[in-house]
């Protein structure tokens, strides 16, 4: 966690750096967008890290193991795949679940499928989704993405688990 702080920190600074440079008050701006972000995301980041902590407490490791762990095999790969696609919310909500999952047990397959689902198939983004671009481009995404959760989660698994 030290070094992507570390490259956050230089990065946000150098562009500090270049909005006081240009001279128009940019700096300011965008530190003023900066903590308005962080007054909105902040209370759903907290009740996420909550949640993510309350998973780790509350379902025994044993559970996880069963259902997402790394011997659940293609089950719990599939799990993962759909759990994600029906997870609500951004990465602030679905990051921390997947840590917490991982740290309970979870396997490296099982999170890649949920996180691959959630970021491909993302159902509570299909209303807008469908809104904006239609039943046709939405139908053709979702048709031409379906089989990558379940794929990239076997990939992790054959390739990335601790044997």
């Amino acid at each position: 966690m030290l070094i992507p702080t570390i490259i956050m920190a230089v990065l946000a600074i150098a562009l500090l750096g270049a909005g006081y440079l240009k001279g128009e008050g940019e700096h300011i701006i965008g530190i003023k967008t900066g903590l308005k972000m962080t007054v909105e995301i902040l209370p759903l980041l907290l009740f996420a890290f909550v949640v993510a902590g309350m998973v780790q407490v509350l379902l025994p490791s044993e559970l996880i193991s069963k259902w997402v762990g790394t011997e659940s095999g293609f089950k719990g790969i599939l799990i993962g795949t759909v759990t994600g696609a029906i997870a609500p919310g951004g990465p602030y909500v679905s990051l921390p679940i997947a840590a917490a999952l991982l740290k309970s047990g979870a396997g490296i397959g099982t999170m890649v499928a949920f996180l691959t689902g959630w970021s491909l198939w993302a159902v509570s983004r299909l209303p807008m989704e469908i809104g904006i671009l239609g039943w046709k481009i939405t139908f053709i995404r979702l048709t031409s993405t379906f089989i990558f959760p379940p794929i990239a989660g076997l990939i992790a698994q054959v390739f990335f688990a601790p044997k």
